[in-house]
């Protein structure tokens, strides 16, 4: 008996050597192929031999011996679940949630039942769209919290309009009126227009408006109040 335990911690030191190997093997190989970038986590994955290695939002798959790298997603035959936008959605979310919420411009309904997180642009058409709408939404009980992301980028018109909305007295006031075409006096002060786009390219965002939903999901494009309602309502039910 005693033997047989000792063989089972020798395995299992053994075991637990080998892993170890791989973990630095792996870690060696991305430090290759993505320099200057740590990952956030680095696990085994579902699929046996792969390690999954996280950046932000972004997984990278990894064969145990380092020499292969799998790009793309990862779903389970049995429940339909892309197991990889799990990942991702998880790691969108706690970007958002690590963001000081007096940076964004929010329009809440007394009573919320659901909140959205909108990467706008002042001068993006369905951006306009969905703001000519934000009392429906509201009434939906949907809370609208936007974040800058001038498509144009830095030092553009659609930025300087971004940064005089968000030096406003009034943010709330002032982004509706920009919306609607009103000339605006340039302000400027400490803002956080660039951190938002910084964090919008880190998430892959490329187009406005662009929604991070309750679970860390992105969906990019307008949608319309009731649909938006009904789409959530969905995503908070119990699963089976």
């Amino acid at each position: 008996m005693i033997k047989k335990i000792l063989c089972a911690l020798a395995l299992m030191v053994l075991i637990g050597a080998a892993a170890a190997d791989d973990l630095a093997n792996v870690t060696k190989v991305l430090e290759r192929l993505i320099p200057g970038k740590q990952p956030d986590a680095i696990a085994d994955s579902v699929i046996p031999d792969l390690f999954q290695a996280v950046y932000g939002p972004n997984v990278i798959y990894i064969s145990r011996d380092g020499r292969y790298v799998v790009q793309g997603d990862v779903i389970s035959v049995d429940s339909h679940q892309n197991l990889t936008e799990r990942i991702r959605s998880a790691a969108r979310l706690k970007l958002i949630n690590a963001l000081n919420p007096d940076t964004m411009i929010v329009f809440a309904p007394r009573y919320v039942r659901h909140i959205v997180t909108v990467f706008t642009d002042v001068d993006c058409a369905f951006c306009r769209k969905l703001h000519s709408q934000i009392a429906e939404y509201n009434n939906y009980g949907i809370a609208i919290r936007y974040l800058a992301f001038p498509r144009t980028g830095v030092n553009t018109e659609s930025y300087y309009k971004a940064v005089t909305v968000w030096c406003s007295d009034d943010r709330r006031t002032a982004l509706t009126e920009a919306k609607l075409g009103k000339q605006l006096p340039r302000k400027t002060c400490d803002n956080p227009v660039r951190e938002q786009m910084a964090l919008a390219d880190k998430l892959g965002v490329d187009a406005t408006p662009t929604l991070i939903l309750e679970d860390g999901s992105l969906v990019s494009g307008y949608i319309p109040p009731k649909q938006m309602s009904q789409m959530l309502d969905q995503l908070a039910a119990p699963k089976p």
